[in-house]
């Protein structure tokens, strides 16, 4: 694709933008609101994914995150607490919100074509308290990221629906796929063994989930 790809009819206005789509229905502002309800809160206990959307001085950052269901815990209407668990240690997601707390998550309930929007500022939090009391299997996060809702509502069914995310022959056949050591040896011009990779990562994973 050339730098001149998608110029043309390029929308630079909100009032080309609106325009082009009209206004939003009723039913779509309405579910907007500043707290957790209980039809809410509901989805947030069923989740075990959640998409993490950060800010920071070098760009944006969407991090997955997955645990048992609930694993997000709710503290009041208008605070959520979200453990943070073994990872990488690149922590992109954390850098941002230390350096700017806004934060955007999506919500995903396996089976569900509803899913669920977060806006809000976060700060992370080292208490010790407060980070054994989400510990999972006898092991405490080392931060929680302590999220401020300033806006939640439902997104309806259509992208789970067009994508066919939950239906069972429409799931990839992973052989297919290049793995994450083909990914590092291609990367690493070869200085990692992906192959040993591959062959050790589910072991390693076992002993570091939490």
């Amino acid at each position: 694709m050339n730098a001149e790809a998608g110029k043309q009819g390029r929308i630079e206005t909100v009032e080309e933008l609106e325009s082009l789509y009209g206004r939003p229905a009723r039913t779509a502002l309405v579910k907007e609101i500043d707290h957790i309800i209980p039809c809410y809160e509901a989805f947030i206990r069923a989740s075990p994914f959640v998409a993490l959307a950060t800010a920071g001085p070098e760009g944006l950052d969407c991090s997955p995150r997955g645990d048992r269901p609930g694993f997000v815990h709710i503290h009041d209407s208008r605070t959520l607490m979200m453990p943070d668990r073994r990872g990488n240690n690149r922590v992109d997601s954390l850098r941002n919100i230390v350096r700017d707390g806004r934060v955007g998550l999506l919500f995903l309930v396996p089976g569900s074509g509803t899913t669920l929007r977060v806006n809000g500022r976060a700060h992370l939090s080292a208490d010790p308290a407060l980070c054994l009391s989400l510990a999972t299997e006898g092991k405490s996060p080392r931060s929680v990221i302590v999220i401020h809702v300033e806006s939640i509502y439902f997104q309806c069914a259509r992208a789970i629906q067009r994508s066919r995310l939950w239906s069972m022959d429409a799931q990839a056949d992973a052989t297919l796929l290049p793995t994450p050591g083909d990914i590092l040896a291609q990367l690493s011009g070869g200085d990692i063994d992906g192959a040993t990779y591959d062959a050790e990562w589910p072991a390693r994973a076992a002993k570091t989930m939490w």
